[in-house]
């Protein structure tokens, strides 16, 4: 009987964790997807308009510099970085650093935590990156633009979940979580085929030196070191080597980020104690005078001093770092990274171009082949009992979250940069009709995804309420 009550207090505990991790996920991405889109039709409008255009495109190529002497933090292979590659390679690595966090504490104590939990989404998300680049391959074979097979492969969870946020409660957390599982297995999903497929001229010794400070990391981790300097400075330094090295320097923030610490220094006892023993010293007859707005003695304030240390020593540097980030990350980072690289010149474009080519490829792999891969991966998982189906959800309300799938908007612009933005003039056109591609399929699986959950949830939540 002591086992069975163990047991489920420990799957209480689990479910917890779970249902906390993802909502700290959709708390987080949902209302940055807001200032995506804003920043994304802002892009569009401001390249469309004359006079504007021009200072827009020329100024991402302004030169970036950070120098100290000849040295100039900011340089790649010896040249200074322009505005564009400072954002795709610098701001973008710690984009990526965060996710590196965001896949760590997935890990311990996420939906990834759970292989049970864990299995439905996981084999969704490999379909749903599969059948677009096969859907892509097969429109791209033999022409100039199959390099780009991996642009749809990815589900952008910001927009996704703000998309199931304007559903607000009748959307189930099952559901939710589904969502957010598969849109993080995508990230590593991308975070592979960036790290396989776009690596050029490798230098095989500063690779070298980053792996041994990737080392000191680690060593760092096991002795216990919790100082945030101490990982991110040295981070710093194999972001720069993986910036000259031939591998892509966001591959540097995931690498790094696996390397934070997951256990705070304080167990959660000896804070509470720790606090008590502070409190304690302001005495019942202080009070009348603590009510009022006065200057604390000095006393008083190494009382205080002393909780704000441990509240800082209770919380993990994982946890710190990635609750501290993410509003970079949401609110300036991915929305200047849209606003960069979404501006598309549109008046001399013909609109039969976008049903035609890399385009359409990149279109009906995020529209047609995200929503079969999800769907048809997720439906064979179930019926073979492998995973169960989500909790207060049925196939339709599956079919319509697998199209929200077909959103993949960041990380597809930043493989699109990848794939033909060092290729002149023929891969100038590409991008941008790659990127034309992206917005407009995109826009077209929020839209379809939007109604077919409108239309399938109940009007009323028939699920626990939310907390």
């Amino acid at each position: 009987m002591k086992n069975d009550v163990s047991t489920d207090n420990q799957s209480a505990s689990i479910t917890h964790q779970v249902f906390f991790a993802a909502k700290q996920a959709l708390r987080r991405h949902a209302s940055g997807g807001n200032v995506l889109i804003a920043a994304t039709v802002l892009a569009l409008a401001i390249a469309n308009i004359p006079g504007l255009d021009n200072i827009y495109f020329d100024f991402w190529s302004q030169e970036m510099r950070l120098q100290i002497g000849d040295f100039n933090v900011f340089s790649h292979s010896g040249q200074p970085m322009t505005a564009l590659q400072f954002i795709n390679d610098a701001l973008m690595a710690i984009f990526f650093f965060t996710i590196g966090l965001e896949i760590k504490r997935e890990v311990l104590v996420g939906e990834l935590a759970s292989f049970k939990q864990a299995l439905l989404p996981i084999v969704a998300a490999i379909g749903g990156m599969a059948v677009p680049v096969l859907i892509f391959i097969l429109f791209s074979y033999g022409t100039d633009f199959q390099g780009g097979a991996a642009i749809p492969m990815a589900t952008d969870i910001a927009f996704s979940l703000g998309v199931l946020a304007m559903l607000g409660r009748r959307v189930p957390i099952s559901l939710k979580i589904f969502l957010t599982t598969l849109a993080v297995v995508d990230d590593i999903g991308g975070i592979i085929v960036i790290a396989a497929f776009y690596s050029t001229h490798i230098e095989l010794m500063l690779l070298l030196y980053a792996a041994a400070l990737l080392g000191v990391l680690m060593l760092g981790a096991r002795m216990h070191i919790k100082s945030k300097i101490f990982y991110l400075g040295i981070g710093g330094i194999v972001w720069f080597l993986f910036l000259n090295s031939g591998v892509h320097p966001t591959i540097a923030g995931v690498l790094v980020a696996f390397c934070i610490p997951s256990t705070p220094v304080f167990a959660p006892k000896k804070y509470i104690k720790t606090i008590r023993r502070s409190i304690a010293h302001f005495n019942a007859e202080d009070d009348e005078m603590l009510n009022r707005r006065t200057i604390l003695t000095h006393e008083q304030m190494d009382w205080l001093k002393q909780i704000e240390s441990a509240s800082d020593k209770v919380i993990s540097p994982l946890q710190e770092l990635e609750d501290s980030l993410h509003p970079i990350v949401n609110y300036l980072i991915i929305p200047l990274f849209a606003f960069a690289n979404a501006g598309i010149f549109l008046l001399d474009l013909n609109p039969a171009t976008i049903f035609e080519g890399i385009s359409l490829a990149v279109i009906c792999g995020l529209v047609i082949g995200k929503f079969i891969g999800i769907f048809t991966f997720s439906w064979l998982t179930i019926k073979l009992h492998l995973a169960p189906m989500p909790e207060y959800t049925n196939w339709r309300m599956l079919a319509a979250v697998s199209l929200l799938g077909g959103i993949g908007f960041t990380v597809s612009l930043f493989i699109a940069n990848l794939s033909f933005g060092q290729a002149g003039a023929e891969g100038a056109y590409l991008l941008d009709h790659a990127k034309l591609g992206i917005v407009v399929g995109s826009l077209l699986a929020g839209i379809l995804g939007y109604l077919a959950l409108h239309h399938t949830l109940p009007m009323v939540a028939k699920h626990p309420a939310e907390e």
